[in-house]
């Protein structure tokens, strides 16, 4: 049952969307009656506020509908939402009013300039099935550093962002480690400094000289952390599948060592949301290693990023199942079999694992309550994966009214999903992790003046790619 069967426009956040590492998934009966309610409810509503479907859809109004619709469907408790939002612009600012700092610890944009060969080509085959409308074409200088910092600081409220790449070497990847560090530095021209944070992509599986060259990045663009694919990469000798793991002694080990000794001793991983891969590289997907690489490094801080999930279009994540681990329960099986306790060094990130999720409330339900058990409330990070999503403010207001049914936490045993610890992840955690201090002068900043993005944004595309190599 597809799109074309509900008249009228749907809303943004029930679109059926994809990014550079899942593909979409197709509606199913659940979603294809909340978007019928929702289109109903919407144009009920609009006229009698004297606006646009499209108008109603754009605003916390209709984000309020949404959520109360899928809410009901899923047999409520899970989207906390009053039903005067619908109609109320106050009451919907109250609903989803902020409750501290954000923290975004997984944002994306691409060089126009680099947008060629298989990297871009993979980028661009996944985003045309985001929105047929908008990308059935895709102009990567919607995707650019200014767009970035349009969605990211001007259309949300993320104090904090850090931004990340997609896997590929120099040859194949649509932002470059120099580039990455080139947008935090303007940003700081205009901001100040602590707005932006960075990673510096590793292929451990590319050879020593990609080991060697960690010294010289580390030291030259001052990265936050070190994010690796390990589902990506050519065969090669050592890595035979193009894959590796963590806790393998020819690749994995080797690199957590360079890790160690580089005094970032943060580590993002991709782990989850295999994708549309080699399927022999698949198995690199899974969190199977992160316990015993924990284990063996407990300097080294590891955020998950996916939390090991996986969008099953068939069926949806339950309660913890020690038998065939699949999705998160290999990341919670993995913790447990190494005996890596809750609020130690490893980290569950949410960058596009929230988004999947939140259609399909039951399920987000369990992943989070899980995750809640396995590494601990404190320990549980936010990102988005934006700017494949636009502005990622309607996934921090949905998360914001999101709860686990007391229904859930009874039969489950799963911690209720309260205020304080909503605001811990959304902002407070990654503070410790990425070594944060002053999230809370930067979020008075940009509460004050927001004027800075739009002078930033005319100059940021180019500074970034002046920063690509030659």
């Amino acid at each position: 049952m597809g799109r074309d069967a509900v008249s009228g426009p749907v809303p943004p956040l029930l679109r059926p969307r994809s990014s550079d590492e899942y593909a979409p998934v197709p509606w199913d009966a659940r979603l294809h009656r909340t978007a019928g309610t929702v289109a109903a409810t919407a144009d009920r509503h609009a006229h009698r506020l004297g606006i646009t479907t499209e108008a109603y859809h754009a605003g916390r109004r209709g984000l309020a509908t949404a959520l109360r619709a899928l809410d009901a469907e899923a047999g409520g408790g899970f989207f906390l939402v009053p039903v005067e939002a619908e109609i109320d612009a106050d009451a919907a600012e109250d609903a989803f009013a902020s409750t501290g700092p954000v923290v975004d610890v997984q944002t994306h944009l691409v060089d126009p300039n680099r947008w060629h060969g298989d990297g871009a080509a993979a980028l661009a085959g996944f985003l045309s099935m985001v929105d047929p409308d908008r990308w059935a074409t895709v102009d990567p200088q919607l995707l650019d550093a200014a767009a970035w910092a349009g969605h990211v600081f001007g259309a949300s409220e993320t104090t904090i962002a850090l931004l990340t790449s997609t896997p590929g070497g120099a040859d194949h990847n649509v932002l470059l480690n120099p580039q990455i560090a080139a947008a935090r530095e303007l940003v700081d021209r205009y901001a100040g400094t602590g707005r932006v944070l960075t990673h510096s992509i590793v292929h451990p599986n590319f050879g020593p000289r990609e080991l060697d060259a960690m010294v010289e990045r580390h030291d030259s663009l001052r990265p936050s952390g070190w994010k690796c694919y390990p589902l990506y990469g050519p065969p090669t000798a050592a890595s035979p599948t193009g894959g590796w793991f963590l806790d393998d002694d020819e690749i994995g080990f080797p690199f957590l060592e360079r890790v160690r000794a580089s005094g970032t001793r943060v580590v993002a991983v991709h782990k989850g949301l295999g994708g549309p891969i080699p399927a022999a590289s698949v198995a690199a997907a899974s969190p199977r290693d992160v316990g015993p690489a924990a284990v063996a490094f407990p300097e080294v801080n590891f955020l998950v990023y996916h939390s090991g999930y996986e969008r099953d279009p068939e069926r949806e994540e339950g309660a913890f199942d020690p038998i065939t681990p699949t999705g998160v329960d290999r990341l919670v099986a993995s913790l447990a079999a190494a005996g890596v306790a809750p609020g130690t060094n490893v980290y569950a990130e949410l960058g596009s694992t929230w988004y999947l999720m939140l259609r399909r409330p039951t399920e987000a339900a369990h992943v989070l309550g899980k995750l809640l058990l396995a590494v601990g409330p404190e320990r549980i990070v936010w990102g988005t994966d934006s700017i494949w999503y636009g502005s990622p403010q309607p996934l921090i207001d949905a998360f914001r009214t999101f709860a686990i049914p007391s229904r859930m936490q009874e039969e489950f045993g799963y911690p209720p999903l309260t205020a304080e610890i909503k605001a811990e992840i959304l902002g407070v955690n990654a503070r410790a992790v990425y070594g944060i201090t002053d999230a809370d002068v930067a979020r008075a900043r940009a509460d004050r003046d927001r004027n800075w993005v739009e002078s930033l944004r005319p100059g940021i595309a180019a500074a970034v790619a002046a920063a690509a190599p030659a």
